[in-house]
């Protein structure tokens, strides 16, 4: 049996999609385009040509570089008194979450630009037919699951805020959001789906979209122009490269802020030998929460979201991190929306994608069937506080996708989704990769923990006896039942030699495949 490919994703639909195209001869790219699309419509809250993304691209010839069309900031703010700017709670059952909505919430999104310049640079197949299985699908409905219908509900404020957004959320059988085995249907996605794959990217940003959310957004307290679209470009970056033990890792560069704190623990890691603890132990989870701490630390010393150009040589420098590595070695512990997609083809390209609306700013975008992001709203991307963002400016993100090679003979593409729990999701499947050497699927499936502003979220699945021993000298903890989309979707896949192997992380909704 010959293989053409392995695809991990966050729905089976936009699995499946990747894995027809590869079935049908288009590589890696092509069938990452293909997911993308479906998942805007299979996750709807997930995923948008309203957001903004990263991809990590590594060619057959092994070339690797990251492709940024992550949003951007407004180049003419507008007065804090006239922007269209509210919070709402999101509800996730065991904690709630503010979030702030409305035109002035929404940054100049990258996705579209970032699809097509993909497409124009790496993919064999026409978009038209890259497109189409998304377009089919937004046309008859999707039909919900459970970790979607899930999704819909936290975020229910915002997709029951305005009436266009209730034509396609709400649910026909009782009040508030549609609910699992219900159907969504959105015609109008799918009629702008079929535009832009006949006039191309150019539509969205300098032709009829564009001119449309100028009118949408800065008619009704935004910040976007026409200008903001026709401005706004694809990045090309040299991925940050790190090496821990015998590994190398390729991830998402500054002014992305999760691939450096990702390397910052690592190189914190290298020298203390965690391969003499068990994955899951009281001794590990203890020094791996001192990791996450410290790492929030060195985040503030540095002073990373201070800047949208972040120093990665600063907080990589061997004496820098010199002074970290000795508080670890001597510090004994006593005392959101977005989406991942993985795809591997046999000719050795990979392609690793993280995607993001936030959680949508609550408008649909006149009759295109998209609801812009409110990343202006994510207290995450601002933690300084809203609307002190430099004008003009590539936002920095927690998405960190990413290649490791192990040896000659080992690729794993990776990433999650997360908000800022991303880069402790990866941190750990790469521990649980490198030092423990778990199988890919196990290294995905294992419980997780993270540590933020004191407080130590812990997931179901240790062994009590350990969680019991680490609790008692952690009394700020929140101890978790289950597994939890709260601590990532690592939807991952693997080459090993000629074998395959993917991951999609069941904590939200994953599904892998490998493509024959």
């Amino acid at each position: 049996m010959t293989v053409k490919g392995v695809v991990a994703a966050g729905h089976e639909l936009t699995a499946d999609a990747a894995a027809d195209v590869l079935r049908e001869g288009g590589n890696a790219f092509d069938a990452i385009v293909a997911a993308h699309c479906m998942a805007c419509v299979a996750e709807p809250v997930l995923c948008s040509l309203g957001g903004g993304g990263f991809l990590m691209t590594r060619t057959a010839a092994g070339r690797n570089l990251l492709y940024d069309f992550f949003t951007h900031t407004p180049r003419n703010p507008r007065p804090e008194s006239e922007l269209d700017f509210h919070p709402i709670s999101a509800d996730f059952g065991t904690v709630q979450q503010e979030f702030h909505i409305g035109y002035g919430a929404v940054a100049t999104p990258g996705c579209v630009k970032g699809l097509f310049t993909i497409h124009r640079e790496h993919c064999t197949l026409p978009m038209s037919r890259l497109m189409a299985p998304a377009i089919e699908r937004a046309r008859n409905g999707i039909v919900l699951n459970k970790l979607q219908s899930y999704i819909i509900s936290v975020v229910s404020p915002i997709l029951m805020a305005t009436r266009e957004s209730r034509e396609i959320f709400c649910s026909t059988k009782h009040e508030g959001t549609a609910g699992e085995g219900e159907t969504i249907r959105q015609p109008q996605l799918a009629t702008l789906m079929e535009a832009l794959a006949t006039e191309g990217d150019a539509l969205f940003y300098r032709g009829d979209v564009a001119h449309l959310i100028e009118k949408t957004c800065a008619g009704n307290g935004g910040q976007l122009y026409a200008s903001d679209l026709s401005s706004y470009e694809v990045i090309t970056r040299e991925p940050l490269t790190l090496d821990y033990r015998n590994t190398r890792v390729y991830t998402n560069p500054p002014p992305a802020s999760g691939g450096l704190l990702i390397g910052f623990a690592l190189k914190l890691l290298e020298k203390t030998a965690p391969r003499q603890f068990k994955a899951g132990s009281f001794l590990y989870l203890d020094m791996l929460a001192t990791v996450m701490s410290l790492t929030n630390e060195a985040r503030v010393d540095s002073h990373l979201d201070e800047s949208t150009h972040p120093d990665a040589a600063r907080l990589l420098d061997p004496a820098y991190l010199s002074d970290w590595q000795q508080q670890l070695t001597g510090r004994a512990r006593c005392n959101r929306g977005t989406t991942h997609i993985s795809v591997m083809d046999n000719q050795g390209n990979v392609a690793s994608m993280t995607v993001s609306n936030g959680e949508g700013c609550g408008h649909m975008l006149g009759d295109t069937g998209i609801m812009l992001n409110n990343m202006l709203g994510e207290e995450d991307l601002n933690p300084h506080g809203f609307h002190r963002w430099h004008p003009d400016q590539r936002m920095t993100s927690m998405m960190s996708p990413g290649v490791v090679q192990k040896g000659k003979d080992t690729l794993i593409a990776f990433g999650s989704g997360g908000s800022n729990r991303i880069r402790t999701a990866i941190l750990q499947v790469l521990l649980n990769l490198i030092d423990s050497e778990m199988p890919l699927t196990e290294a995905v499936e294992f419980p997780r923990i993270h540590e933020e502003s004191g407080l130590l979220n812990i997931e179901g699945g240790f062994a009590s006896n350990e969680i019991e021993q680490l609790v008692e000298n952690l009394p700020v903890h929140r101890l978790w039942h289950e597994r939890n989309l709260f601590f990532g979707g690592t939807h991952c896949v693997m080459r090993d030699g000629n074998s395959y192997s993917g991951a999609g992380d069941p904590r939200r909704g994953g599904a892998s495949c490998i493509v024959a």
